[in-house]
């Protein structure tokens, strides 16, 4: 099993950035891929974006292609989701999850664990 602590969240202005971090603990982290997703009051949880367990492939939804970034630090144990140019569409609480399977998946189940999420707040 593996434990997901989210960090980073809060208030930004549109077109400002933040940066989440995701601590994992527990078993191997580069036995896990990681994902992102976010859910926004009344909507369902979607998918951000995911990195394979050597941080080599990365995928990412439409909505943030070229404005979102993730990586990992293996070393650290610890996901990255960098956000720019942010809108207030973007408000929402982010996740991150750990996928013990092969490939980049874009469904919430598909992924095994999930932290407990981080706010995220665009003022226009």
């Amino acid at each position: 099993q593996v434990q997901l602590a989210e960090s980073g969240g809060g208030l930004v202005q549109a077109g400002g950035s933040l940066t989440l971090s995701c601590a994992a603990s527990g078993r191997t982290f580069t036995g896990y891929n990681m994902g992102w997703f976010r859910q926004a009051p009344g909507k369902e949880r979607e998918f951000v974006g995911a990195i394979n367990r050597s941080g080599g492939s990365t995928y990412y939804a439409d909505f943030v292609k070229g404005r979102f970034t993730i990586s990992r630090d293996n070393a650290k144990n610890t996901v990255y989701l960098q956000m720019n140019s942010l809108k207030p569409e973007d408000t929402a609480v982010y996740y991150c999850a750990a996928d013990r399977y092969a490939g980049l998946h874009l469904t919430t189940n598909e992924y095994d664990y999930w932290g407990q999420g981080t706010q995220v707040t665009v003022s226009s």
